[in-house]
């Protein structure tokens, strides 16, 4: 369970520190319920959890004409543009239309993001040499690993724009969040108040786990109650003894 004893905590700190499930409940209270990445996996669910603004990539379907190898390797291709033009601190979201046909991206990009300060990458696509990618210190989320080269079926047609992921309408700036279980996007405009709910639920969660381990029943703890909320302050107020 996550959590820490200090505060203040920034909001990134908050987010790095509470499970995506919590963040999920804390929007769902404020109405939004299709927020969570649907068929996103991590790449190794040991890597570090990954927290940052949304930049977008999308793609569409190849043509042949346009396409070619040659063509991606052209400085103008947005792929590859994505990669050198992120800022630090940003997470790279990419709208593969679902297709793991190819990959959206591999370890050489997965590197370059990291050594310029990215946060994360996501698509609802697949990734090649994942095993590089593991490796590179990037947070990685993807739907399968996939080896054919991105030409074959996907062209780059925007950059930092609305895109749909995994099912969920994602727009730039929107912060996402990816742990061992997803990935959650949060609309840019409630970051700070979801962070602070969703870090508290989960300092509570911490609380409700000791007491059903030993031996409370689970209503209770949880969800919390009038009575369990006070025992909470009062177990805080007293400094979380063991």
């Amino acid at each position: 369970m996550r959590g820490g004893m200090n505060a203040p905590l920034d909001t990134r700190t908050m987010l790095a520190r509470t499970g995506i499930a919590a963040i999920a409940n804390a929007l769902l209270k404020r109405g939004l319920r299709n927020v969570v990445l649907r068929g996103v996996q991590p790449v190794a669910p040991d890597q570090p959890v990954m927290v940052g603004p949304a930049f977008t990539l999308r793609f569409i379907p190849a043509r042949e004409d346009i396409d070619t190898m040659a063509n991606y390797g052209k400085p103008a291709n947005k792929h590859r543009r994505a990669i050198e033009e992120i800022p630090a601190g940003a997470v790279l979201v990419i709208d593969a239309r679902g297709d793991t046909s190819v990959s959206t991206a591999g370890d050489m990009m997965a590197m370059r993001m990291f050594a310029r300060g990215a946060k994360g990458l996501v698509t609802d696509g697949g990734l090649r040499d994942v095993p590089g990618i593991r490796s590179s210190g990037l947070p990685a989320f993807h739907q399968a690993p996939a080896t054919a080269a991105t030409p074959i079926a996907l062209h780059p047609i925007e950059l930092d724009g609305p895109i749909g992921c995994g099912g969920v309408a994602i727009y730039p700036g929107d912060m996402m969040v990816g742990d061992a279980s997803g990935v959650v996007a949060i609309p840019a405009h409630l970051v700070d108040e979801v962070a602070r709910e969703a870090y508290e639920a989960t300092l509570y969660e911490a609380y409700a786990e000791r007491e059903i381990r030993r031996g409370r029943s689970m209503l209770e703890v949880f969800p919390a109650t009038t009575a369990s909320l006070e025992e909470y302050q009062a177990w805080v107020a007293a400094g979380r003894p063991a």
